[in-house]
């Protein structure tokens, strides 16, 4: 009989925390046993809407993926959105109570933690295993009062703890080392094994550090997991996309960097479509020779835009439009596009009017509450290229606190719910929509280079869309076989039993 849970912690915030527990969660789920994710606290603005309409992380929505389990709010209870440096939006059981300074929410920190563990024990109670993801380090001796998410959800679950190191930062041995000499005595007896990720050499050259390291913190170490690259949806936006091209087709898809980008998930599948080259801009000259740019969504959408304006990339985007090229925005991206954006609430920032790009001949204004639910979306237009396709379906979601007022010029052509929800201009190369998860079937990036290719003059070559959800199945499988491969997995459910692991240095020769 198994144990209940496994807790997956690192030295440092992205040494692959994440990924490691998707893998284990599909180890775990091939091997027959009902397993799920779990996060205390979350700290991104790449979320997502369950089928209730309630926002989480999406590393949890991936982890559960992993699992072949529907996502539930259970598994991440508790998630921040950054609006700046020192303030985020709080939200708890998926609603949001506020927006908190980061000292206000320290101090709120410790209420949370019976109600954590409630949803934890309920979730516990209805699967054989649940994978518990750890944030950032546990050696933050700073924070130990406050925790809630690294040693002391591991008491409240009690868990053993594999700690996750990433060689490829450089001095993996001095931050596995450090982080277990910066836990308590009894926060280190709850560390029961090492994984170090993300290495590339040759093993030999690596092991007698590992032994040495052993030696000191009598901690077996029960894996070598090599570099992987993962093409599954980011946390947040600590993410090397941002910094390297994607893809090798003919179409230059350009997204704008914004300060605040958000959701940006919607565009990893663009990546893995035929025919798109995928790159992100944060100067003006980065948008030169694009085919299609694409507006993100963003937390705060009138400082971002404020932010564009500062950078010179407006009048880059305007450029483009009046060229006649095609501009997409998503969510915050297509609030930008609009004539005016009007915050009389405070909703979003101390700004309560702005003009907008004027791109879209509608008018924006933010509301109190923010509306998050699963959406299907429907192509449906009386005029212009996207006619042909009336009738495409788009499953997706939205999150969005803005209402949107049309005027004459604007021409509708996506709908939610029989309701217009997306609109463009009448010469329809500039586009808007709310709904999130796009590109992921590929249906509307195939229509879309289409017309670009229409447009620069060539015939227009019919595209097999590839589905994102099928992509992400065989990534799942990849990962969970690389994983498999690299560490003791007898071991590892050998720990989640509650049983001894001795280190390679206490055998018996």
């Amino acid at each position: 009989m198994y144990g209940k849970c496994l807790m997956i912690q690192g030295t440092a915030s992205s040494v692959g925390k994440s990924i490691l527990c998707s893998a284990f969660l599909r180890i775990m789920k091939q091997d027959g046993l009902k397993v799920a994710p779990f996060k205390a606290q979350n700290m991104s603005l790449n979320s997502f809407v369950t089928r209730n309409g309630l926002e989480m992380g999406r590393a949890q929505v991936t982890q559960a993926q992993a699992a072949g389990i529907e996502p539930e709010v259970c598994m991440n209870p508790v998630l921040l959105k950054p609006t700046s440096d020192r303030r985020s939006q709080v939200i708890i059981e998926g609603k949001a109570i506020g927006n908190m300074t980061a000292m206000e929410y320290q101090q709120y920190k410790p209420a949370l933690r019976k109600q954590i563990k409630e949803i934890y024990d309920t979730l516990e109670s209805k699967v054989d295993c649940v994978v518990i993801e750890g944030a950032g380090s546990p050696a933050e001796i700073n924070l130990r009062e406050g925790d809630i998410v690294n040693m002391s959800m591991a008491k409240a679950a009690d868990a053993p703890v594999i700690l996750v190191g990433d060689i490829d930062l450089g001095g993996v041995f001095a931050s596995l080392l450090g982080t277990v000499m910066l836990l308590t005595e009894e926060e280190q007896k709850r560390v029961k094994g090492i994984i170090i990720n993300k290495f590339r050499g040759d093993m030999k050259i690596l092991e007698p550090g590992l032994r040495m390291l052993e030696d000191r913190i009598h901690i077996p170490v029960l894996g070598v997991v090599p570099w992987m690259d993962v093409e599954l949806e980011d946390e947040d936006s600590v993410t090397e996309r941002f910094r390297r091209q994607s893809g090798s087709g003919d179409i230059e898809v350009v997204v704008v960097k914004l300060r605040h980008i958000s959701n940006f998930t919607d565009f990893q599948s663009l990546a893995l479509q035929p025919g798109c080259r995928l790159r992100y801009a944060e100067s003006a000259g980065d948008l030169e020779h694009a085919d299609l740019i694409l507006i993100p969504g963003t937390k705060n959408t009138i400082e971002d835009l404020i932010d564009l304006r500062n950078r010179g990339l407006d009048q880059a985007i305007i450029r483009h439009a009046r060229s006649g090229k095609m501009i997409l925005g998503i969510c915050g991206g297509y609030q930008m596009l609009g004539n005016r954006l009007q915050d009389p609430n405070h909703t979003e920032s101390g700004v309560p009017e702005t003009p907008g790009l004027g791109l879209l001949d509608m008018d924006v204004v933010f509301e109190k509450e923010k509306l998050t639910a699963q959406a299907s979306g429907m192509v449906m237009c009386s005029s212009g290229w996207p006619e042909q396709y009336n009738g495409m379906t788009i499953d997706g979601y939205e999150i969005h606190a803005g209402k949107n007022t049309a005027g004459p010029e604007a021409v509708p052509w996506m709908q939610i719910g029989g309701c217009t929800d997306g609109v463009m201009n009448p010469r329809g190369n500039v586009m808007g929509t709310y709904l999130h998860g796009l590109f992921d079937d590929g249906q509307l990036f195939a229509a879309i280079a289409s017309q670009i290719r229409t447009l620069r003059g060539e015939s227009a070559q019919p595209i097999a869309p590839l589905s994102f959800e099928e992509f992400r199945e065989k990534e799942f499988d990849r990962i969970a076989a690389i994983v498999r491969s690299s560490v003791d997995m007898d071991a590892i459910y050998r720990i989640i039993r509650g049983e001894a692991v001795p280190c390679v240095s206490e055998l018996p020769h």
